[in-house]
């Protein structure tokens, strides 16, 4: 019988084993974040029911979702006659959250204060880093009936502290304000709420197009914006800032506006403030005109996060605040503002960039076997180090000592222990350091002590 090819599907992420550890040690720097600043945990099902996940989705959405072929009887108020299946993989963790506090509203606690650290799948072109299966790591504060901005400056502080024990390089939090923005196109002349979303779509491409492709798009057929009126749009989404003081002083520069404007910029001036009174350096967060997002329910804050020194790779976080979470499916109002860390795709271009490497293992000793006889004692040594927090691996079946020293070297384990006739005939063991290629001998009964000394200095050291 042919053999079936051993293969996976493009777009995917599957890592060997000490690429998975660094993968999941990423994973552990935002989960402790997370909670470090109070949020808690929820988890939703990878299946949902189609009209509940895209209740208030369009086309393209429709079309990147991986629909589930249900094996039981089809649900009667699903879309049978339109021929979409009862069951679809969620497409992102913000759909499936509305749905749950929808769904347990009056269970949960307000602000309701949830992180989540799940699997999404989207129907992807199979193309260099864009991926079907990937983690998202999301935050969200989610108020009754009302939220207040503070909430929007908790959310870089967040994200600050996660980029920075991930030590992955200087990098800075950007931020913006869809109601400055809009305020500002009202006064403009452009007042027509979809227009206004597709100016804003428009000018979120300038980092990634420049400003003669948004310009020449803005005087367009399409959009028919006179020269004048496109040079004050790129002129406002080209505004930076340096520092706290240089974004408030720009932000005063715009001139007066709109009522939208005059919210939007207030409420900017209030979130840059208490950033800094969260302790966020000046450094690491700015003001950017430019950042809009482009999805329909951002209505105030926005965010993304960029690494100083490779800004090839995009936005690596991103989010901001939105008015009614879930109105698709409760009369409550309930606003929010969040953000999310697309593991996958951040730890596949750090990777490809260089800027991560393979971990060590998460075997910290290796105990080899010199003699089958003495299986039961080495046994016993393991039981001992593992008592005392310290992770062991067993040779169970023996061989040459080199064969077990180089499993040791290519499974990334640094200590390896021999405890042979002449080691047992003084109390002693042998333990050789991979890492810095040298061994010592030490009394069978420090053996722990002395490991555990070794190990939480390579852990202080990082």
């Amino acid at each position: 019988m042919a053999l079936t090819p051993a293969r996976t599907m493009p777009g995917v992420l599957e890592l060997l084993p000490l690429d998975q550890i660094a993968f999941q040690r990423m994973l552990d720097v935002i989960r402790r974040n997370y909670e470090r600043f109070g949020f808690l945990p929820i988890e939703t099902p990878v299946i949902e029911y189609s009209d509940v996940l895209l209740t208030k989705t369009g086309g393209e959405t429709e079309r990147q979702v991986y629909f589930v072929q249900s094996t039981g009887a089809l649900n009667a108020a699903s879309k049978v006659d339109e021929g979409m299946p009862e069951l679809a993989l969620r497409f992102d963790l913000t759909v499936p959250l509305a749905r749950y506090v929808a769904e347990h509203e009056r269970e949960l606690s307000f602000p309701f204060r949830r992180y989540q650290m799940q699997r999404v799948y989207r129907g992807e072109r199979a193309q260099r880093g864009r991926f079907r299966e990937f983690y998202q790591c999301d935050i969200d504060v989610i108020g009754k009936d009302a939220l207040s901005v503070r909430y929007d400056a908790e959310i870089p502080a967040v994200i600050y502290s996660v980029f920075r024990d991930l030590a992955i390089g200087p990098f800075t939090i950007q931020l913006n304000n869809r109601k400055l923005m809009r305020g500002y196109f009202e006064s403009l002349g452009i007042v027509d709420g979809e227009q206004q979303m597709l100016v804003l779509r428009e000018v979120d491409k300038l980092d990634k197009r420049g400003a003669d492709y948004v310009r020449d798009t803005l005087t367009g057929e399409m959009f028919g914006l006179s020269a004048g009126v496109a040079a004050k749009i790129l002129a406002f989404v080209q505004v930076r800032s340096t520092s706290l003081r240089d974004a408030l002083d720009k932000l005063d520069a715009l001139g007066a506006g709109p009522a939208a404007m005059e919210q939007g910029r207030n409420e900017l001036k209030e979130v840059l403030g208490l950033i800094h009174a969260f302790g966020v350096p000046e450094t690491h967060y700015a003001l950017n005109l430019s950042i809009a997002r482009g999805l329909d329910y951002y209505t105030g804050t926005v965010y993304e996060t960029t690494l100083n020194e490779h800004p090839q790779i995009g936005s690596i976080c991103s989010g901001g605040r939105y008015e009614s979470l879930a109105s698709q499916y409760t009369k409550s109002k309930l606003p929010g503002v969040g953000i999310s860390i697309g593991l996958t795709r951040l730890y596949w271009q750090l990777r490809d960039a260089g800027l991560i490497d393979t971990a060590t293992s998460t075997v910290d000793v290796l105990v080899t076997q010199m003699d089958e006889a003495q299986l039961p004692a080495y046994l016993a040594l393991a039981s001992e180090l593992r008592g005392a927090g310290i992770a062991t691996e067993v040779v169970l079946e023996g061989g040459k000592l080199g064969k077990q020293f180089k499993y040791a070297d290519r499974a990334g384990i640094r200590f390896v222990i021999v405890l042979g006739e002449d080691e047992i005939a003084k109390g002693v063991v042998t333990v050789k350091d991979l890492r810095r290629e040298d061994q010592f001998e030490v009394a069978r009964s420090e053996l722990a002590k002395t490991l555990r000394v070794e190990l939480e200095q390579a852990a202080a050291m990082g």
